[in-house]
């Protein structure tokens, strides 16, 4: 019994702590991932700029994704109407991501993150190797200002634009 044990301690030993938790008020890590668009965005390419939305997502062509990205897609206009830049996210394949982007008719981004380094940082990486649907809100110092783990994918753009105005991000300025 005693070698079970000494086995069992021995590999606790060896197997790595898990990485804290993402905090309010925590910069937010850094990230530079291709997108369905053609692009790739690096995180601190916004900074002193505008606020960012990164809503990670399970899968490409899935149901409750498929409704997420549908919502932001239709409703988009609420979040545009704020000074801020919002992706999609998960750990899909670019070829998925864009072919899922085109389906949904998404007019902004969706972040591709096949080797899951983003996903996590930001500690969205579930277990099975899908990213969670956990959506973060940072702020123009790249800090994050909110971080919402229960999505309602219908109301996704909705829920998305009020707590842009719940955390005070400035509307957009219209050119003359």
């Amino acid at each position: 019994m005693s070698w079970l044990k000494n086995t069992a301690l021995t590999l606790m030993c060896c197997l790595p702590l898990p990485l804290a938790a993402l905090e309010v008020g925590d910069p937010a890590p850094d990230f530079t991932l291709q997108a369905s668009d053609g692009n790739t965005y690096t995180l601190s390419d916004f900074r002193d700029k505008q606020a960012v939305v990164l809503a990670w997502f399970p899968k490409a062509y899935t149901r409750g994704c498929t409704i997420e990205c549908k919502s932001l897609a239709e409703k988009g206009h609420l979040i545009r109407a704020y000074d801020v830049t919002y992706f999609m996210a998960s750990v899909d394949p670019l070829e998925d991501n864009t072919g899922f982007a085109k389906e949904t008719g998404a007019d902004f981004p969706l972040l591709s993150d096949p080797d899951k380094t983003a996903a996590e940082a930001y500690d969205v990486l579930h277990m099975l190797g899908y990213a969670k649907r956990h959506t973060f809100y940072i702020d123009k110092a790249g800090r994050i200002a909110r971080i919402d783990t229960d999505i309602k994918p219908a109301t996704a753009a909705e829920d998305m634009a009020a707590t842009l105005g719940e955390l005070g991000v400035a509307k957009r300025v219209e050119g003359p």
